[in-house]
């Protein structure tokens, strides 16, 4: 028995989340997670989001922690954990129309990020969702304070950091940002569509 791994930021985040995926992917019927990490958000948002096949994903030794969370979900839609790493592995089989990740950004290096952006925008179909959340910054500039120190933080912990907005639109081409929706904890949701 593993024990399940646990993130309170997860935790408080769920609901907003889940309130947003509600709507727009409302019409998609295939959704690739990027970096599932604990497995909570999949365990959480796969049994109230019927109507989507949810794959997570993520590094493998992150397997056995995702797994235990939905061993305990046992939801039919939702789908063990493939080993996808940003620059390491292609881009997993599958026809997804959407493509969901949370917290990973500014963990990548800048390389990364770019690399998934551009993966993202090259395999999602004409018309295809990307819900991408975490904290930004606007033209340069932190949101709050806190964010600044955590951004010093992330710099400390070998991370890339947090990203600018700007930076992922140039990235992330032919993905047009349709909405920026603000969420708790000076993080927010962009939502990108394939035109």
């Amino acid at each position: 028995m593993v024990d399940k791994p646990f993130s309170q930021a997860c935790e408080n985040n769920k609901q907003p989340i889940l309130e947003v995926l509600n709507r727009v992917l409302a019409d998609r019927q295939k959704l690739l997670e990027i970096g599932s990490g604990t497995g909570q958000h999949a365990a959480y948002f796969a049994p109230k989001l019927k109507h989507l096949e949810w794959q997570t994903s993520d590094m493998p030794n992150n397997h056995l922690g995702i797994k235990a969370w939905l061993d305990e979900a046992q939801v039919s839609n939702l789908h063990q954990p493939i080993s996808f790493t940003v620059g390491t592995n292609d881009w997993p089989l599958g026809n997804f129309d959407a493509v969901y990740t949370a917290n990973t950004t500014h963990i990548m290096q800048p390389s990364e990020s770019k690399l998934m952006m551009e993966l993202v925008a090259d395999n999602l179909p004409h018309g295809g969702i990307f819900c991408q959340y975490g904290p930004y910054n606007f033209q340069g500039q932190y949101t709050s304070d806190s964010n600044a120190a955590f951004d010093q933080h992330l710099s400390e912990q070998g991370c890339g950091g947090i990203r600018d907005i700007d930076e992922l639109v140039t990235w992330a081409r032919p993905l047009n940002l349709i909405e920026t929706i603000a969420m708790p904890a000076n993080n927010f949701m962009l939502i990108w569509q394939k035109r």
